[in-house]
């Protein structure tokens, strides 16, 4: 069945013909589960995860009273259990491990085959082994670990589709939710498999030139079920995968009142239209030390201020930074962080994936009722992507939700450079943001000065005047328009004449 985009949660219905995989992102992605009673197969490169997704559905099992089987051909059962340790699982009278690795007394020369090819022997005394078990056990979750052992053992294509066709028939005959796991060593993509099971889950390991490794899955099929399509990042920690589902903004569209989120400045206010609206994003662009993070920072405390919970996610600078410049400034961003009312966290751009990055707003979203998201900046974040022909459509799909749950968002982007009209940003994210605020150094009188101008805003009208804009220990200040000057955002503007204005407006004489 094609991958469908749910707009709602599973039915009551699904959720009670699905097999549950304990891990609540692999869950949503498969819309409540596995089928039961079919076999599926879970592929990856080595230490993509399999034998702990593996784990992790039997597990599951267990907690549900099920009994549960895992057989290996390639892991020993002491390997298994050293792995189950590691993330603080007990195996021990909740899984049956049935361990089919070759005995050390087959290396004995008398223990090799003369008169029959050794698959014949070996694939036949593996498979009674496992239907024995089965027999014996009943159990409703087995585990199959994996593919390459039994490809090896069958010798032939032919001879390797009937056995798991045979397989197949015989675990579902005994309402038996199969998972069969695939190392991908064969010299191809197993396509045979894919084409028998019911379903198929494919993890894959990426390596950047730096950082951390980053994982995802997709699911390539499911049969007879929705599933969202489409790659989703995962982590493996202590107690297993996590996953993180792909972001579809399209499931959360809603409706809200308009409300305003002012700054708590009046001038700057009044620059703004009257502040910026809920459900809005606002681009903060600059060059650096123009006081763009501090003026997010206003925008939170304020919004603290009036009782509403806020999130900053810090990609450039540290917490310890932010706090004493803000206390310098006399923004009380500090008090709001020590009571709960604002979260801070430090992102280590190396360290996280898009897809946990997402996951981890909209945890202060739906979780924490944060009404106002700051992300400092939009180079660290484009820094955490795999690729930079990605960023826009997620970026995108991450303001539409965030839109649809009524949060101000902030993003923060940084010019390269500090003066002059050649100043751009790596990351355009102008056309995305509603409203647009424009930090610039210009040059006046031998002094390095400030400006702030709304260069756009789709929530309201708002001035299209130029004001300067300072930093002290008194706040944030937003003065009067500077009329008397004509190209400050240049960087080196030039001094117009007190009648210059009213010499271009006065009406000509006949």
């Amino acid at each position: 069945m094609p991958p469908d985009q749910p707009k709602q949660p599973p039915t009551e219905a699904e959720q009670l013909e699905s097999s549950a995989t304990g891990i609540v992102g692999l869950d949503n992605i498969l819309c409540g589960g596995f089928t039961p009673h079919c076999l599926y197969l879970v592929e990856g490169i080595p230490g993509a995860g399999k034998t702990t997704l593996a784990m992790q559905y039997l597990l599951e099992g267990v907690r549900q009273g099920e009994t549960v089987l895992y057989v290996t051909l390639s892991e020993t059962e002491d390997e298994l259990r050293a792995v189950a340790r590691s993330h603080g699982w007990v195996l021990e009278g909740n899984i049956t491990i049935r361990e089919l690795v070759p005995p050390e007394e087959s290396l004995q020369p008398a223990e090799q085959y003369t008169m029959f090819h050794p698959a014949e022997v070996e694939l036949s005394e593996t498979t009674r082994t496992i239907l024995l078990d089965v027999e014996r056990l009943k159990p409703s979750r087995v585990i199959f670990d994996s593919l390459s052992e039994l490809r090896l053992l069958a010798g032939d294509p032919l001879r390797y589709r009937r056995q798991l066709l045979a397989l197949k028939q015989f675990f579902r005959g005994r309402h038996c939710t199969v998972l069969l796991l695939d190392d991908l060593t064969g010299s191809a993509r197993d396509l045979q498999v894919q084409s028998i099971a019911h379903g198929v889950i494919s993890l894959e390991q990426l390596t950047p030139e730096y950082g951390a490794d980053r994982r995802r899955l997709r699911v390539l099929k499911h049969r007879g079920r929705r599933f969202r399509g489409g790659f989703h990042d995962y982590v493996i920690g202590r107690g297993g995968l996590e996953v993180f589902p792909r972001l579809v903004a399209a499931e959360h569209r809603n409706n809200h009142p308009i409300e305003r989120l002012d700054s708590n400045i009046g001038t700057l206010d009044k620059l703004l239209g009257g502040g910026l609206e809920h459900g809005t994003s606002t681009l903060i662009v600059g060059a650096a030390g123009t006081g763009k993070s501090s003026l997010a920072a206003q925008f939170v405390a304020s919004a603290a201020k009036n009782g509403q919970r806020a999130a900053m996610f810090l990609f450039d600078e540290s917490m310890r930074t932010l706090l004493s410049r803000t206390d310098g400034l006399g923004i009380e961003l500090r008090r709001y962080i020590d009571d709960g009312t604002v979260k801070c966290r430090q992102v280590d751009p190396a360290e996280l994936s898009p897809g946990e990055f997402t996951h981890a707003i909209r945890q202060a979203v739906e979780n924490d009722g944060a009404r106002c998201i700051v992300i400092d900046s939009l180079n660290g974040y484009l820094n955490a992507m795999p690729g930079e022909r990605f960023l826009a459509i997620q970026l995108h799909e991450l303001l539409m939700y965030l839109g649809d749950r009524n949060v101000a968002t902030i993003l923060i982007g940084a010019h390269q450079g500090l003066i002059g009209a050649a100043m751009q940003t790596p990351v355009d994210a102008s056309y995305l943001a509603d409203a647009v605020v424009l930090l610039r150094y210009f040059e006046a009188k031998g002094r390095v000065r400030q400006a702030i101008s709304v260069m756009k805003k789709r929530g309201s009208a708002h001035e299209r005047t130029i004001r300067e804009f300072s930093l002290d220990a008194r706040g944030i200040h937003v003065g009067e328009p500077l009329a008397h000057f004509r190209g400050i955002l240049t960087g080196v503007p030039v001094v117009e004449p007190p009648d210059a204005e009213a010499a271009r407006t006065a009406p000509r004489g006949g």
